[in-house]
């Protein structure tokens, strides 16, 4: 059967991205790129991981990792990765604002949700068929799958370093606002860059 499924890469005490994203720091003020590095730099060493993210047939992410626009929709910014994302796949991303759907080359489309996660999952599971539908991020948006019980596996990424927020209110990490889960550890992988880490949720 079709799963969700979850990856973000997070430091030791659980943040995904600094404070101030914007499009000059994709990742926040405090993390640069090395913290993804090991899918990036270092993919050999992890290529069964970045398979895994990659196996999925939609992706459903948050406005947030979408670019760091705010509002209503202006210019054209067309995401984070240039005109061939990665995903190639539809992408469904939540936003309070409607745009058009936008594609790009490699088979991306992305469409731009506005009626919350439940109805992009939907959308994402029909546009997936038997495939799995992945949560891509940011972690605001994989917790809100949490709380809703709609997720079926999460992989967690964790860099060997920490990035000492806490105490901020204006960083999202992992699991923040989500109720008791149990979470059943199926995997865990070192590699020099990172440590993999695989739940299922029951």
């Amino acid at each position: 059967m079709a799963r969700v499924t979850a990856d973000i890469s997070i430091s030791a005490d659980g943040y995904s991205t600094g404070p101030n994203q914007r499009e000059d720091a994709p990742f926040g003020d405090g993390v640069d790129e090395a913290f993804h590095d090991w899918m990036f730099v270092h993919g050999d060493e992890n290529e069964e991981e970045v398979a895994g993210i990659l196996a999925a047939r939609a992706y459903i992410m948050g406005r947030n990792m979408f670019g760091p626009v705010r509002g209503e929709w202006t210019g054209d910014w067309k995401g984070w990765w240039g005109p061939g994302p990665p995903y190639h796949a539809p992408v469904f991303v939540l936003t309070h604002h409607a745009r058009e759907p936008l594609a790009m080359e490699g088979g991306t489309t992305f469409f731009f949700v506005t009626d919350g996660p439940e109805a992009a999952l939907a959308r994402a599971r029909a546009a997936a068929g038997d495939a799995d539908v992945a949560i891509a991020g940011g972690a605001d948006t994989i917790n809100q799958y949490l709380a809703l019980g709609l997720l079926d596996e999460l992989r967690l990424h964790v860099a060997p370093l920490t990035l000492g927020f806490g105490g901020r209110t204006d960083i999202v990490r992992v699991f923040d606002g989500v109720p008791p889960r149990r979470l059943v550890p199926v995997r865990v992988r070192p590699t020099a860059h990172v440590t993999h880490i695989t739940y299922e949720l029951t």
